[in-house]
């Protein structure tokens, strides 16, 4: 015979206000491959994040460990940004919270980049 009037064991029952164990992760960091132009079976899911300033940061990573690996092979300035824009990732943020806003451009943020690893690498801005 089930007990209906006997109290719920403790952690049982009454799930509509148990608390939820982690904050939602509401901005998730995709990225393409600028050889693969809107090749969208390249695409991957680098990670999910539960704030805006968390996702730019993985997609600057993103953008940096590019430009990193490939300074030491660039002639000029212009020869790195030709070779970012032709092979390198570019991340990008989706909202799954229709109503929060984050937004992030890897190839603003690669130029920017750039100027600042030509200028201190040594390497030609020409």
């Amino acid at each position: 015979m089930k007990n209906e009037g006997a109290p719920a064991a403790a952690g049982q029952g009454d799930e509509m206000n148990a608390k939820p164990l982690c904050k939602a992760k509401s901005y998730r960091v995709y990225v393409d491959d600028n050889f693969h132009y809107q090749d969208e079976s390249e695409r991957y899911l680098e990670g999910e994040y539960g704030d805006c300033p968390a996702a730019v940061a993985a997609c600057r990573r993103i953008v940096d460990d590019y430009l990193d690996r490939a300074l030491p092979e660039a002639g000029t300035e212009k020869e790195l940004w030709r070779s970012y824009t032709l092979f390198g990732e570019d991340p990008f943020i989706v909202v799954t919270d229709g109503k929060k806003n984050c937004s992030f451009s890897a190839w603003d943020y690669a130029r920017e980049r750039i100027r600042d690893l030509v200028g201190s690498s040594g390497v030609s801005s020409e």
